[in-house]
């Protein structure tokens, strides 16, 4: 014969072997989890100087009183009248301990229907946790193979980047070539709207290969193949080295570009070539979003827990809540045909995995129509500690 136990929502009587309650639609395993916190909160709500009783654990007690004969719905109105009075007066009671006073019910009686209804809820209570657990380990053996899938396709996206970056560098390989010697006229003599022709094929062939080299160090990193030559470095010459290669496309868009490096730089454990990029990478976006007339700042501080490099722009800033997109791969803030800054989106990403590869975290400040600052620490070489 089923086992009946008391909706925890509606109250009404129900098989406990099934899913969800017939009458009022709840999932009866959750409802009865959340009954069992609900229950477990009320011993901290208890006002003082009432006492403990099994009773407290019975949920709608004087009904199954009523349920089972003991008492009518008469004396459970009288009873709950007089539970009123008592805690309007600062003496509070229980519902059985005030039917016990009216001597509406007797001792008995009382702990025979507590037991029974303390009995049906540890049943229900313990079903309900076989149930949540069984579902755990379903959700979680679905959400292992959902990781198991997704990786496995991050991993063909990875190898799919590799081997088309790799087979796009010959043919461009072979464009720069003679590209150059159309522009120096070693295959002949080019008027100046012919050079000037060369010349900007010259620099979107540049940019390419830039591009290209952006997704191989993607396909890299994800594969967990990003490797770093950590050398001794001075700072001071990779920041001034990167902010001379970025003056030419900062004059094109008409945009001042400030170096302030502070004196005596503790030497740093870096890879410098890594680093260059980085700055490179931070000083390009900077630029690209920054108006004309605006201003891109790098700076270097010393610190005793290492170096500080920040790039500051007075471009048009991110939003606050948007600020993590930014390092997310293949992703633009502006994901429409008609957005007005080019780029496939690697570049932050990258400069997140080398920073983070060399022990530091990024930090990004950024307020919209003002300008953004991306700022990130590298250790001190061994011995320059303070």
């Amino acid at each position: 014969m089923p086992t009946e136990v008391s909706c925890p929502r509606c109250g009404k009587l129900v098989d406990a072997q099934i899913h969800d309650c017939p009458y009022c639609g709840v999932d009866l395993a959750l409802a009865a989890v959340l009954a069992e916190r609900d229950l477990t909160q009320s011993f901290s709500t208890i006002t003082v100087g009432a006492p403990i009783a099994p009773e407290i654990l019975v949920p709608r007690l004087g009904a199954y009183l009523i349920e089972r004969g003991y008492i009518s719905a008469e004396d459970l109105d009288r009873a709950l009248a007089y539970h009123q009075q008592l805690a309007a007066e600062g003496k509070p009671r229980l519902v059985g301990q005030v039917l016990l006073e009216l001597g509406l019910v007797d001792r008995e009686s009382l702990d025979t229907v507590v037991t029974e209804q303390i009995l049906k809820l540890q049943d229900a209570l313990q079903m309900a946790n076989r149930q949540l657990e069984q579902r755990v380990q379903e959700r979680t053996s679905e959400l292992q193979r959902a990781l198991s899938k997704l990786s496995e396709l991050n991993q063909l996206k990875s190898n799919f980047i590799s081997n088309i970056s790799h087979e796009l560098r010959t043919p461009l390989t072979h464009l720069r070539g003679y590209l150059s010697l159309m522009g120096e006229g070693s295959l002949g003599p080019l008027n100046e709207t012919l050079s000037e022709a060369c010349d900007v094929m010259l620099r979107a062939e540049t940019r390419l290969e830039q591009l290209i080299d952006d997704l191989i160090q993607f396909s890299l990193a994800t594969r967990g193949e990003l490797s770093l030559n950590i050398n001794y470095t001075d700072l001071t010459d990779v920041v001034s080295m990167s902010a001379s290669r970025a003056v030419r496309q900062a004059k094109a868009r008409r945009i001042t570009l400030n170096t302030r490096l502070a004196s005596n730089l503790p030497m740093v454990r870096v890879d410098g070539e890594k680093i260059s990029w980085v700055l490179l990478q931070l000083l390009d976006n900077a630029i690209k979003f920054t108006p004309q007339g605006g201003t891109v700042t790098v700076e270097t501080r010393a610190e005793p827990q290492g170096v500080y490099v920040a790039v500051t722009d007075t471009g048009i800033g991110i939003p606050e809540d948007r600020i993590s997109e930014v390092f997310e791969p293949f992703h633009q803030l502006d994901g429409s045909e008609t957005r007005r800054y080019g780029g496939v989106g690697l570049g932050l990403a990258l400069v997140q995995r080398i920073v983070e590869a060399h022990g530091s975290k990024i930090v990004v400040q950024s307020v919209v129509g003002q300008g953004s600052k991306f700022e990130f620490c590298l250790p001190l070489a061994f011995g320059d500690h303070a």
